[in-house]
């Protein structure tokens, strides 16, 4: 109640609401019917101000996907990264390319050139990444890049810029690895200018 009453900093800041503990209502309907209430309630004490609510739990995606969409909203001039990442994806001949912030491994944004099943791929690779992270921490090693691949794709995982990674997934199994890495060190630089997180 306190943030809506005395706004100090931005009056155009955004508010954001994290309704937790959401997985505890079993029924689909009920649920959303919960979250409506809950919203609501929260969006009549804003007074005007910007608010975005979230229902979330640790058990599922829910929680991954709504820092996301904090962290993306926090990207100044976010339709020319993605209009960047676009092009680059394009000029890479990529399938997808994603881009995470360095520390959470939230996805920033991503270009996708060729549909994916499964909707949760990112949560899935983030946590993946984070748990190989900490593996090479405990072995005093230090995360930089990996490169994985089988007979459907090659996946390459670099640093990116100071605050973030971009991973480069591609199914055409005739572009060389050589070319993917110097086109994401040539990227590097014409992202640099223009990625400030």
């Amino acid at each position: 109640k306190k943030v809506f009453e005395e706004p100090q900093n931005s009056e155009n800041a955004t508010i954001f609401v994290l309704i937790h503990k959401m997985d505890l209502i079993q029924d689909p309907q009920q649920r959303k019917k919960v979250f409506e209430e809950r919203e609501a309630a929260v969006l009549s004490r804003s007074q005007g101000l910007k608010t975005k609510c979230f229902g979330t739990s640790i058990w599922d995606e829910t929680l991954y996907k709504a820092w996301s969409a904090i962290v993306y909203s926090l990207i100044p001039d976010m339709e020319v990264l993605e209009n960047n990442l676009n092009e680059f994806c394009r000029i890479c001949d990529a399938d997808e390319i994603v881009l995470f912030e360095r520390a959470t491994f939230l996805v920033i944004s991503h270009a996708t050139h060729k549909s994916h099943r499964d909707v949760h791929r990112f949560e899935k690779i983030s946590n993946i990444i984070k748990q190989f992270k900490l593996s090479c921490s405990k072995s005093m090693a230090q995360f930089q890049a990996m490169e994985v691949s089988n007979n459907n794709f090659i996946a390459f995982v670099d640093l990116f810029t100071a605050n973030t990674y971009i991973m480069v997934i591609l199914s055409d199994s005739s572009i060389y690895p050589a070319v993917v890495k110097h086109n994401i060190a040539a990227a590097k630089k014409h992202f640099k200018s223009s990625l400030v997180l």
